[in-house]
C-alpha cells in the first residue's frame, strides 16, 4: 500500500525526473511540506514544514550557489529515483532505498 508519504516523494520524483542524476554534486532542496500541501494533502504541511529532500541534479540551475558539506548528508536515504530524504523519512515511507552517500562538497542551487 502505498503511504501518503510515498505520493510526496514519488511527486517531487516526476517534478525533476529530467534532471535527476543520484550521484551529482550540484542539488536542489524541496520542501517536503509544501510539496503535501500542493499535491493535496495540507494535513502534512505542518508536520513536514521544516524537512527537505535533496534532488540531485545532472547539471547546474542558474541562480545562487553555495558549497555545502557533504557530511550534512549524514543518516539521509536515497530513493531508486535519485532523491534523498533524511532517514527518518525513508523509513515513514515503504518505498525501497539505500543509504546514501553524497560528494565530500556539495553545491546546493537555489532558483
Amino acid at each position: 500500500m502505498q503511504t501518503k508519504l510515498d505520493k510526496i516523494i514519488n511527486a517531487i520524483s516526476e517534478d525533476y525526473k529530467s534532471d535527476i542524476m543520484a550521484c551529482a554534486r550540484n542539488y536542489v532542496e524541496v520542501n517536503i511540506g509544501q510539496t503535501a500541501e500542493k499535491i493535496g494533502h495540507p494535513e502534512l504541511k505542518d508536520k513536514y514544514a521544516a524537512v527537505f529532500a535533496v534532488v540531485p541534479l545532472k547539471a547546474p540551475k542558474p541562480g545562487m550557489k553555495v558549497r555545502i558539506d557533504g557530511r550534512t548528508f549524514v543518516n539521509y536515504a536515497l530513493f531508486d529515483s535519485g532523491v534523498a530524504v533524511p532517514g527518518y523519512i525513508a523509513n515513514d515511507a515503504s518505498l525501497p532505498h539505500e543509504t546514501y552517500i553524497p560528494n565530500d562538497s556539495m553545491i546546493c542551487n537555489f532558483t
